[in-house]
Formats: structure tokens, sequence, C-alpha cells
């Protein structure tokens, strides 16, 4: 495919709503409010909203412009921007970590289905505490259902893929974001009015400073990382299919502004619904799955109609979430071997959904069966968790903001965002600034202490 014929988004609301989707996923819904729980409530949600402002917006705008520029994928970008150089390490690690993310993420993606059928068919009714538990590790462990679930997912996902950007990556974003935003405000509705959800909107909306430490302004640089999808090349590859007058900068801020305003959205369903039942929301992944339906069925116990609607509707919204974001890791992968083998588009999807649904069946398994085989320690669902979260994202972030700080040539990136002179950009000295100085800074913090060594 020529540069010329490249395909694009067809209009500023796709692009707005691809992009957020992009940065929306499972992270939105359970680890906000975890770390948020963890972190003093509403302190840690200002410190992030600052973070988001200082670091991920800039990053955000940095990757916009080298994926609009390029016209490539994020292999190909460093490759056009920097040729003969070593930059392009950094392209093909976006490409890789969106691989394996892709494989490990897609296992919990499929939890999120088995756990629609058993909302559907009404199976967390009567179970105690326990029960819960019991049910989600036999579920995790066993060697075929979760295998079953993931594949359906990536099948989904390949489904979108293969309509092409405007057909199916587009589409699909106007029709899930809007359902997204649906379903969180009927959750929130629901939770917001149980008895003595009160203190759970307290929690979230009362700062408590005196929590606020380093580690609290380190887990809000992360989560702002996390949260926006930073480093792995989804929103360099998205914005590869950008027309040449969408504002980044605007683009950007609106992303951040959906993202965050779904997180907070879902700490108002998760918060007051824990609190009425005097649940501290902080069991980290187990969260969603162990915790939660717990909390549904006693929040809603004088009304099990009520309680029957919330579970469905809530795993529901987990599904549309991580769908929206496995389409774009799938679509960084998808689109670096269409442009850079030649392989057909469907090809292409081929080729990644066959190798996820390879490696997520051994990430699977490393769960349950396989468990004794390690590497490092760790088996082959949590190596890849760490490899990328904690090592390959933050890599990537800091080499993007140097990238653009430093290497690039200054009249490319100002002809980026300022869409060659047409629009104002009063905090341009400010973008450079915290390219060059105050994001490699923070990354090289986040970094740090991801790996536990400033503990």
């Amino acid at each position: 495919m020529m540069k010329k014929d490249r395909a694009n988004f067809g209009s500023k609301m796709g692009v707005i709503l691809a992009s957020a989707g992009s940065a929306v996923g499972l992270g939105n819904i359970w680890r906000f409010p975890y770390e948020t729980g963890n972190h003093g409530g509403a302190a840690f949600i200002l410190i992030y909203l600052g973070c988001i402002i200082l670091l991920g917006l800039p990053i955000m705008i940095a990757e916009f412009l080298i994926g609009r520029h390029s016209r490539a994928n994020t292999a190909g970008a460093f490759q056009i921007l920097a040729p003969g150089t070593h930059w392009r390490w950094i392209g093909r690690m976006g490409v890789l970590a969106g691989l394996l993310i892709l494989s490990y993420y897609s296992v919990v993606a499929g939890w999120t289905l088995e756990y629609i059928t058993e909302a559907v068919s009404n199976s967390f009714a009567g179970k105690s505490p326990n029960d819960f538990v019991v049910s989600f590790q036999s579920f995790s462990t066993n060697p075929w259902r979760p295998i079953l679930w993931l594949t359906v997912f990536l099948l989904a996902t390949h489904f979108i893929i293969v309509k092409g950007v405007e057909k199916g990556i587009e589409k699909s974003s106007k029709i899930m974001m809007p359902m997204l935003f649906i379903l969180l405000l009927i959750l929130v509705a629901c939770s917001v009015t149980l008895p003595g959800a009160k203190r759970g909107i307290e929690f979230l909306l009362k700062p408590d400073f005196n929590k606020v430490d380093s580690s609290v302004f380190l887990g809000a640089m992360g989560q702002a990382f996390f949260s926006l999808s930073l480093g792995m090349g989804c929103l360099c590859t998205y914005a590869s299919y950008f027309s040449k007058d969408t504002n980044l900068t605007k683009t950007a801020f609106s992303v951040g502004i959906i993202d965050t305003i779904i997180a907070i959205l879902a700490g108002f369903i998760i918060f007051p619904a824990a609190f009425s039942v005097g649940i501290q929301p902080d069991a980290g992944p187990s969260l969603i799955f162990i915790t939660l339906p717990n909390v549904f069925q006693q929040a809603f116990s004088g009304i099990p109609a009520l309680a029957y609607l919330f579970s469905v509707l809530f795993y529901v919204l987990l599904a549309v979430a991580a769908l929206t974001s496995t389409i774009s890791l799938h679509e960084v992968v998808t689109a670096y071997l269409h442009e850079e083998f030649h392989f057909t588009r469907g090809k292409a999807a081929r080729i990644v959904t066959g190798s996820c649904i390879f490696f997520g069946i051994f990430c699977s398994l490393s769960l349950g069966v396989a468990k004794g085989y390690t590497l490092f320690g760790l088996g082959l669902f949590d190596l890849f968790d760490f490899v990328t979260a904690k090592i390959m994202l933050p890599i990537g972030g800091l080499f993007i903001s140097v990238f653009t700080g430093w290497y690039l040539d200054k009249k490319i990136v100002w002809e980026e965002v300022s869409n060659s002179g047409s629009l104002r950009m009063p905090a341009y000295k400010l973008f450079i600034f915290i390219l060059k100085f105050i994001a490699p800074i923070a990354i090289s913090f986040i970094f740090i202490n991801e790996l536990g060594l400033l503990r």
C-alpha cells in the first residue's frame, strides 16, 4: 500500500472515540479504583490528574505527531523519521509489547465472558464470600474453559480488525464507546443510591492529604501511564490514520478527559457499593472477579432482580472496555506485518490472532496445570505482565519523550502540533521542556519504582 493510499479515520468523532477506546480498558475499571483505595482516595485522584496533564498528555501528543507525520506503523515510523539509526528498535519494541500484552490480556478479557454467562444464568445468587473465591480459582485454573473464552474474544477482535480502519475500528468505536458510557451511568445511578453509599462517595471526593507520600506520586504517575496506554504503539499507530487537519493537542485532551471520566465513574460504581456492605475495594486484580460479585449480591440483597441486572451490566461493561483495548493492541501488530512485510491485511490479522491464541493458551495454562513451569520464578502470564508493564512500556515512553524532545527536528514537531502554523500553540515551549526534562525524569522514577528498587 502506498503512503498516499493509506486508510484514514472518516471523522473527527471517529478519531476521538477510537483513540479513547485504545486508552480505555480493564485498567480503568479495576486498577484505578484499586490504586485510589490504596492511596488516600480523592488526594490520589488530584495528583493523578496533575500527572495526566504534566506527563501523560505531552507524551500522548508526541506519539500522535510521530504517527501522523510518518504515516506508518509504529515500527516504520521511527525508520522514516530516523533512518539508519537504532531508534527503529523503539518502534519494534512497541510492536512486541503489543503482541505480548494482547496474548495475556486476552486471558483476562476472556474471563469477562465467563462471568457474563454466570451473571446471566444467575449463578451468583446465594453464594457465600468463600464460594466466590473457590469458584474463581476453579475457573481460572481450568485447563480448557479460559482457553475457549480467550479464543472467542480474540476472534471477535479479529473480526473487527479485518474490516479495516474506517469500517472496522472506527465503526466499532462509535458503537462501543457510547455503549460504555450508558452502562457506566446506569451502574453509577444504582450504586450511589444504595444505603450507606455516602461513605464511598466521600472517600472518592474528600482528599486525605495525610496519606500522601512519595509512593502516592509514583503510583499516580504509573497509573496515568498505564491508563493512557502510552509506550505500546497503539496511539502512534492510530495517529498514522489521522487526517492532516486533526488537532493533535485537542484530540489528546479529549482522550485524556474521556479516559479519566470513565475511571472516576468506575470509582462511583465500586466505592459506594463496597462501602455500603463494609468492604474495602483494595483487592487488586481479584476485585472484579471475587470481591465485586459478592458486593453486588450483598448490596442488592433486598432486591434480587436489581442484583441480577447490576451483575450482568457490570460484566458486559468490562467486556466492552476490554474489547476496545484488544482492538488497538491487535492493530499495532497487524499494521506492522501488513506494511513492513507486505502481507494482505487479512493474512496479517490471521497471523496476529493465531499467535496470540497460541501464546494465550500457555499464559492461561500457567495459572493452572502448568503453574509449576516458571522462567525467572514467574509463570508465562506473570512474566508477560512483568516484562511489558514494568520494563517495555516505561522504556518505550521514556525514549518517545527523548526522541521527540531531543532528536526529532523541531520544524517537524512544530508543523505537526500547530498543523503547519494554522493553530495557536502558546504552550509549545512548555511542551518541549516537559518532553526534554520532566517526562524522562518522571518516567525513570516510575521505572525504578516498578522494579522495586525504591522500596
